[in-house]
């Protein structure tokens, strides 16, 4: 459904994508030969991709080896002599997407659902009727699952003599109301989202009875995805750089403005010219949604080799988006998928289960931030993965920064957010374990109080993140609600925070937590802790201190928090109270 560039139409990029209606069957692949395509096609042959990595998961049948092109012997009572596989994670995906989209299997009948039923939908958008007054339709350049994309020129007015790309979706594909939305807001997000050099541009928005014409810049330079195969699979420590920091840009500049993009995969980012410094531009928001920094997304959507494992489990946010990047720097480095399998299926469950391999070749050859940046951005737990911001502060990247700026990252809000609403004791905890920081670490952080600017006194209010937000805000920050849950956060009374409080209130525990220099963290920080904070505490205190109400019995939850000899705060206490708990936490502790 993206945007596509000149390339001639062969096949589409969307055969992997789980936003594809529910009749797309899930396909049974070979194993990959050295030259397997990453983007599947549907009907023509694909691009060779050198995209290989056997599953990390053992297979459930053995291949035959009379049939190679058979997942399964032929065994007969087969099905008696081994184990049936665990659920498919496909399963209610695609139940899920064909009420989205209002399409079904082959075999099965539609059930109509309210608004849901193709009867009755209103197709008009407002959007101008005037495209074939304004633009002249070229050929076709590229297909996907919900429309197609052609050249066009600009016939009158301020568009006149561009050349643009025009993507073109039928509204006869729009069968259910959400399907119609997706539509409204790629359109909304695409016109509130402008002014960053990687983000494609938006011209504008037509229709008439048949079709919506979103009209973009036209990237003449090709795919990612393109580009990778030319290079023989792969790039260098130092080309993946440049690509992955313009990436990092325009998604950390989407996240700010509370857009998270759900389909980051090499297809999706396109290069302006053929130059070989050519400007990377992030295209097809056909899947992005708003997100507050609060909120959590629930809806399935996405590429199956880059989807986040949150986002199989329906609660997610911007760090999905990481994840897919994550995805992207793995195949930049080393040529080969780290999430594979013959399904669909099977892919989900190596994204749920399996972590990816970093023994093989070329890895054991790159440099040790290469592959910490990797692993930082394929954690499985969310709240340990890098933000954008953030990895663009990585040791690996920061020095490549042309302009040396980090945006401003909406996850310092939030911790600060829950700091403030967090007991002193919690607050001291947090102290103790920012004073136990790398220099590369403060260097971050030091860049982030930076942005907020802080008085001559060096320090900063809640109205400074307020400000900080709003000299970068766009319609979309609006339309996300992003500038509502900071003008909630900025009318906290709190004192101002000079930059030792600011370390303490900003810090991540749990992005610490997924660095293997933790334990390290940890021990410093409450050795620390001892000497300045930590005091004899009733267990009732503490309770209190943790807003723990009467139905908790705390003697047995909290029994192991406090050491018996003196009545301090154990080691084990001190780690569960820096992430912040709660009596649900609690419960599972």
């Amino acid at each position: 459904m993206g945007l596509c560039h000149g390339k001639p139409v062969e096949a589409s990029h969307t055969e992997r994508q789980i936003s594809t209606s529910a009749n797309d069957e899930i396909l049974e692949l070979p194993p990959p030969p050295l030259a397997t395509s990453i983007h599947h096609a549907s009907t023509k042959s694909s691009s060779k991709f050198p995209f290989f990595s056997p599953s990390p998961l053992p297979s459930f049948f053995k291949q035959s080896p009379a049939n190679s092109n058979s997942s399964v012997t032929s065994t007969p009572l087969r099905i008696f002599k081994r184990p049936f596989p665990p659920p498919s994670p496909a399963k209610h995906i695609r139940a899920l997407l064909a009420k989205r989209h209002g399409s079904v299997k082959p075999n099965e009948a539609s059930i109509p659902e309210g608004s849901e039923c193709e009867v009755g939908l209103d197709k008009s958008f407002g959007f101008s009727k005037q495209f074939g007054v304004n633009f002249e339709l070229g050929q076709e350049v590229g297909r996907g699952h919900f429309g197609y994309t052609c050249s066009a020129k600009g016939k009158k007015g301020s568009f006149k003599g561009i050349d643009a790309a025009v993507k073109v979706i039928p509204k006869s594909k729009m069968t259910t109301a959400i399907a119609i939305e997706d539509v409204r807001r790629e359109v909304k997000i695409l016109r509130a989202l402008t002014g960053h050099k990687n983000l494609v541009q938006f011209y504008e928005a037509y229709e008439d009875d048949e079709n919506v014409y979103v009209v973009m810049e036209l990237c003449k330079g090709g795919e990612l995805l393109d580009k990778i195969l030319s290079r023989g699979g792969k790039y260098s420590e130092e080309d993946a750089r440049v690509v992955l920091i313009q990436i990092l840009s325009v998604v950390a500049y989407c996240h700010l403005q509370g857009v998270v993009h759900r389909d980051l995969k090499p297809e999706n980012f396109l290069f302006s010219s053929e130059d070989e410094n050519s400007t990377l531009k992030a295209i097809d928001f056909g899947l992005s949604d708003y997100v507050k920094p609060d909120e959590r997304l629930n809806d399935i959507v996405g590429s199956a080799y880059y989807v986040a494992p949150e986002v199989l489990h329906r609660s997610y946010g911007t760090e999905a988006d990481m994840w897919s990047i994550g995805v992207i720097a793995y195949i930049l480095l080393c040529g080969s998928r780290p999430f594979w399998a013959r399904t669909e299926s099977g892919i989900f469950r190596t994204v749920l289960k399996a972590d990816p391999s970093f023994d093989e070749a070329p890895w054991p050859s790159l440099s040790d931030d290469a592959k910490d940046f990797v692993k930082r951005l394929l954690n499985k737990d969310f709240r340990k993965r890098l933000t954008a911001s953030q990895a663009l502060s990585h040791p690996w990247l920061v020095n490549h920064l042309e302009d040396r700026k980090i945006p401003f990252d909406m996850v310092i809000h939030k911790n600060i957010k829950a700091y403030i609403g967090s007991s002193s004791l919690r607050k001291s905890a947090l102290g103790a374990i920012a004073k136990t920081l790398t220099l590369v670490q403060l260097a971050y952080l030091k860049e982030q109080f930076t942005i907020l600017g802080p008085n001559k006194s060096g320090l900063i209010s809640m109205q400074n993140f307020k400000t900080a937000i709003l000299r970068s805000a766009t319609d979309a920050s609006k339309d996300s609600r992003v500038l509502d849950y900071v003008n909630m956060v900025s009318s906290i009374q709190y004192r101002k925070l000079d930059f030792e409080e600011f370390c303490a209130a900003a810090i991540s525990v749990h992005q610490l937590e997924g660095m293997e220099v933790w334990e390290r963290h940890a021990r410093r920080a409450y050795d620390l802790f001892e000497k300045d904070g930590n005091r004899p505490i009733m267990i009732e205190e503490l309770a209190s201190e943790l807003g723990l109400g009467p139905s908790v019995p705390i003697h047995t939850v909290l029994q192991d928090w406090i050491r018996h000899f003196d009545g301090k705060l154990s080691f084990l206490g001190f780690v569960r109270l820096l992430h912040g708990v709660s009596t649900r936490g609690l419960h599972k502790a």
